[in-house]
């Protein structure tokens, strides 16, 4: 079954996905090992990981690139920020057949204006709602898979108010959008607001303000969760404090270069080594 299927089966399940944040192709094949349904590939997380801030500096070929290894490396559905779709609505036609086109199952696309900011950054600005309209009709247009999933991100709460937001979101749905995400939730009482104001709407939730057992219970399609790039800049910058400091990380910190690389694959590699002889020493 096509990831973008499953992905659609979830939601009409009745059951909130749970996405963890990851970065790359590990932290997705770390997801489902543990046993998540789906995962999310963060923008931030890949800027982060090019040495760039959330502030819409990494292109389209950098962020699909990434996509691919990620999709490529799991059979869990990926979805994937997709910024602003890159540019106007013919912009995002080529975005939607990109992303499709290595493997993900679902992308958002948001209204801010292009180059966006992560949306919890100040300086956000949105472009007018019928243009984000065109944009998601655009996208729509652009699938070849049906069952691929366009979430329309609403970046309006902190530049134009929460009415305008709830305007936005609505027209969002009337367009065709496969759920609304609206970004930029800072307290408990934002996301209660967006589930009351939004409740007939399929809602996407992005933070970790409750678990995700009570975001479920306010009737919430999709949370993408995890805080992976913070929780990686803490642990890290610990044990390199460690090395610096004492000369020594304590081993206790480590997996083993066994799991990683089990996690990874390794024993299948040993098989098809043995399937076709390459492990084998060369007669002279």
């Amino acid at each position: 079954m096509r990831t973008t299927t499953k992905l659609r089966q979830m939601f009409a399940s009745g059951q909130m996905v749970v996405a963890p944040f990851i970065l790359n192709a590990l932290h997705a094949k770390i997801a489902e090992s543990v046993g998540f349904d789906a995962v999310y590939m963060t923008g931030a997380g890949t800027a982060a990981e090019r040495g760039f801030p959330d502030v819409g500096l990494l292109t389209m070929t950098e962020m699909v690139a990434n996509a691919r290894y990620v999709a490529g490396a799991v059979k869990l559905p990926v979805v994937c920020d997709a910024d602003t779709g890159y540019g106007n609505p013919l912009n995002v036609r080529r975005t939607v057949r990109e992303y499709e086109s290595v493997g993900v199952a679902g992308i958002h696309i948001e209204d801010q204006l292009f180059p966006k900011k992560c949306g919890f950054f100040e300086g956000k600005q949105v472009i007018p709602q019928e243009e984000a309209v065109q944009k998601i009709r655009a996208a729509l247009d652009a699938r070849t898979d049906p069952d691929f999933v366009v979430i329309a991100r609403c970046d309006a709460y902190a530049v134009t108010g929460w009415e305008d937001t709830v305007r936005r979101c609505r027209a969002y749905i009337d367009a065709g959008a496969d759920l609304v995400f609206v970004d930029g939730i800072k307290t408990v009482e934002d996301l209660r607001n967006y589930a009351a104001d939004l409740r007939d709407l399929p809602r996407m939730y992005n933070g970790d303000l409750l678990p995700t057992q009570e975001v479920a219970a306010m009737g919430y399609k999709l949370m993408i969760c995890g805080s992976t790039i913070w929780l990686v800049y803490k642990q890290v910058r610990a044990s390199f404090e460690e090395l610096k400091r004492t000369g020594k990380v304590n081993p206790e910190r480590y997996g083993t270069r066994w799991d990683v690389a089990n996690l990874l694959g390794l024993e299948e590699i040993y098989e098809l080594e043995r399937r076709y002889g390459v492990s084998q020493v060369p007669v002279a």
